[in-house]
């Protein structure tokens, strides 16, 4: 890669994607949205077992959108503001998109390290990966309607799936700050780190995904991520039908060989 603004380091079976924009508190301009698309290409191309998305420093996972005018994007949103025009409003939430759900959308887990605020748009990529590991000291705040903005990175959505109505509508409308404690209590994380561990606990959590079967753990990710828009006949089919495709490739052999003969399984890409 040649542009630092997102890193990506692969340790082991595990991809480490880092937002490094930290005198911006990692938020995202053009330039960003474009390196997330260049990371996603390259993790397409190999796969790893696991991906963790965290920031470059504990002063912020990610504050959303740059809305400087160093951000080029900038001034095609204040073109929107000012010709009252949805297309090229449209145009702007597309590439936003385009970024986001093809990074999310990896057939891989997506675990996301909150390690420090996580506002707007930030919050709302932590809330499209898979998991959610959150600093003891982080904050979350879907801010936008505080700025007469709505979430558009496809997070509104995503958290009415994850918590339901009433939480979504409340976190969203009333743009409130959410510490680690309540957002365990309502299921919007899955750990909670001591001070300073969050990356470390993040990546034990892909480490213990990443010895299971590959093959088991995409075709299980896929049936949680398609159940979300299926009903429930629908969901049900679609996890007979992966479940059989994952017998007949025979990846379960490793591991059922592996517990008879009481011994930690060794599964190939």
């Amino acid at each position: 890669m040649t542009d630092n603004r997102i890193r990506l380091e692969r340790k082991n079976k595990i991809a480490l994607v880092v937002m490094n924009r930290p005198e911006k508190k990692n938020a995202f301009d053009m330039a960003m949205f474009e390196a997330l698309e260049q990371v996603t290409l390259e993790l397409e191309r190999d796969l790893p077992r696991a991906v963790v998305l965290t920031g470059a420093d504990d002063r912020s996972f990610c504050a959303g959108f740059d809305v400087t005018l160093e951000n080029p994007m900038t001034e095609d949103f204040l073109d929107a503001v000012n010709k009252k025009d949805t297309t090229l409003a449209g145009k702007i939430i597309k590439q936003m998109r385009r970024a986001v759900d093809g990074f999310v959308n990896l057939p891989v887990p997506i675990i996301a390290a909150v390690n420090g605020p996580a506002y707007g748009g930030g919050m709302e990529l932590a809330t499209r990966c898979d998991l959610r590991v959150m600093d003891t000291g982080a904050t979350l705040c879907f801010s936008e309607v505080r700025l007469g903005l709505m979430p558009d990175w496809g997070g509104g959505a995503c958290l009415a799936r994850l918590l339901g109505h009433a939480h979504a509508a409340d976190l969203i409308l009333t743009a409130r700050v959410v510490k680690a404690d309540e957002a365990y209590r309502m299921g919007l994380i899955n750990r909670v780190s001591d001070t300073g561990r969050c990356l470390e606990d993040a990546m034990e959590l892909a480490s213990q995904i990443s010895q299971n079967g590959p093959k088991a753990t995409r075709h299980a990710l896929a049936v949680l991520r398609q159940s979300r828009d299926l009903s429930l006949k629908n969901a049900l089919d679609k996890e007979a039908e992966l479940a059989a495709a994952l017998i007949a490739s025979g990846e379960c052999i490793h591991g059922i060989t592996a517990f008879m003969e009481k011994k930690s399984a060794q599964f190939p890409d």
